[in-house]
């Protein structure tokens, strides 16, 4: 299963809990006795295996019925795959709750398919206008609508160990050239330059989606996917190209397509590499993480993905948001529903950044808040970015999604031709 299928890594669950609050019936749920309104409420964060986060929540739901006087809200917490697989038995039944969390791309689709969320266009338009990171809500959006408004973030950068760049006198590199330079000089001084885990695939399709999204822009490989373009682009072939020209460099560990990205992370905790490209939810390791020896913590900086000879640029990302607020389409109490969603958004935002280390889809005032030096450059950087690509194995469906990650090892490995990648890729989309 890719880790970073539940994209923030703050999702892992470790015990199955479920909490429910709140003692009204179906029948009371959204009675108007009185003129009060019930919102029902649903999320996946219980107490047991995610403090930080049920307690924003808590506090979130504390806040807005103390502003929303007659305003209720029913929650109900269920574990991760307790919550997904309780989610799919309400929409069969047409009993979601008012306000739920999603997921983008995929996981979205069958629900708006099947008319079970409403569009939110009007708080993108409204309360929300320009609150997010630019290329969040879009991965929401199907048909020109967006059903979903993105909570959390991840992006990938390369971390790299501060300690062991000084000692070669070397400094983060921004071009492809420069970076080139550096994986020499640190195997002519016999360090291993990149730390890859590449048995898990998804890690070395980080590498092929920042080439080709530095040598082709930022639309060439979603094109690609969603069949506006061609998977043998010359940008997405070159990209590939550019993979097998560091892989003959040497630039990663030995051994890196037998390696699972836990040992890579590994050897660059325990400095056997230099360089590491992992998302945002590795940024306690470097930043908050106590069993993290402080003097590591001090010698790693990042550097945002090097510009490549071409059409990107370096504040694009490749990333994606991890989950998100939807609204029933068929709730008896949309607009209060659409509401709390908008509230909700708003107020998690610097919550959950200070209080639980997430890094959320919405853009914050990173200079007003007390944080880690790394969190305040990351979050600057964000609210700077021009595009956040989705991972490709996300944008794809499972089929396809499997040929890329098999694809990725056999090209690292060498065992196929750029050209041949790309044909490959452009075969099983075709056939879809």
């Amino acid at each position: 299963m890719l880790k970073r299928k539940a994209f923030a890594g703050v999702f892992v669950i470790f015990l199955s809990v479920l909490v429910m609050v709140g003692c009204s019936s179906d029948e009371e749920a959204n009675s108007s006795s009185g003129g009060d309104k019930t919102i029902e409420f649903m999320h996946l964060w219980p107490e047991g295996s995610s403090a930080q986060h049920n307690k924003i929540v808590s506090d979130i739901i504390k806040d807005f019925e103390s502003e929303h006087d007659g305003v209720t809200i029913d929650l109900e917490v269920l574990s991760n795959e307790q919550y997904k697989d309780k989610l799919k038995v309400l929409s069969t039944s047409n009993e979601l709750p008012d306000v739920g969390m999603t997921w983008a791309a995929g996981f979205l689709e069958p629900y708006v398919d099947g008319e079970m969320f409403t569009p939110l266009d009007d708080l993108l338009e409204g309360d929300l206008n320009d609150s997010f990171v630019s290329g969040t809500a879009e991965a929401y959006e199907i048909d020109g609508s967006t059903y979903g408004l993105p909570l959390e973030l991840n992006i990938a950068t390369v971390f790299y160990n501060k300690a062991i760049f000084d000692q070669y006198g070397l400094e983060a590199p921004a071009t492809y050239e420069e970076l080139q330079q550096v994986v020499k000089t640190l195997n002519e001084n016999d360090v291993a330059p990149i730390a890859l885990g590449n048995k898990d695939r998804w890690t070395g399709s980080l590498w092929y989606m920042y080439l080709a999204d530095r040598i082709g822009g930022a639309e060439v490989l979603t094109n690609a996917i969603n069949r506006s373009g061609s998977f043998e682009d010359p940008a997405l072939v070159e990209a590939a190209d550019k993979v097998q020209e560091l892989v003959d460099m040497d630039s990663f560990v030995k051994g890196f397509n037998g390696l699972s990205d836990e040992e890579a992370k590994s050897m660059f905790m325990n400095e056997q590499a230099a360089m590491y490209l992992i998302a945002t939810w590795d940024l306690p390791n470097y930043t908050t993480n106590e069993d993290v020896p402080q003097e590591f913590r001090d010698s790693v900086g990042y550097f945002p993905f090097p510009t490549v000879e071409g059409e990107g640029d370096m504040n694009s990302f490749v990333g994606g948001p991890g989950v998100g607020l939807f609204v029933a389409e068929d709730s008896e109490v949309k607009e209060e529903a659409k509401e709390f969603a908008s509230f909700f958004v708003q107020e998690w935002g610097e919550k959950s950044v200070t209080e639980a280390g997430v890094i959320p889809a919405t853009k914050v005032d990173a200079g007003s808040l007390d944080l880690p030096d790394m969190y305040v450059d990351v979050l600057d950087d964000l609210n700077e970015a021009t595009n956040i690509t989705l991972f490709a194995d996300v944008q794809m469906s499972a089929d396809v999604a499997q040929v890329h990650l098999d694809m990725i090892q056999s090209l690292f490995g060498t065992e196929i031709s750029p050209e041949d990648f790309a044909k490959e890729h452009e075969e099983a989309l075709s056939a879809e």
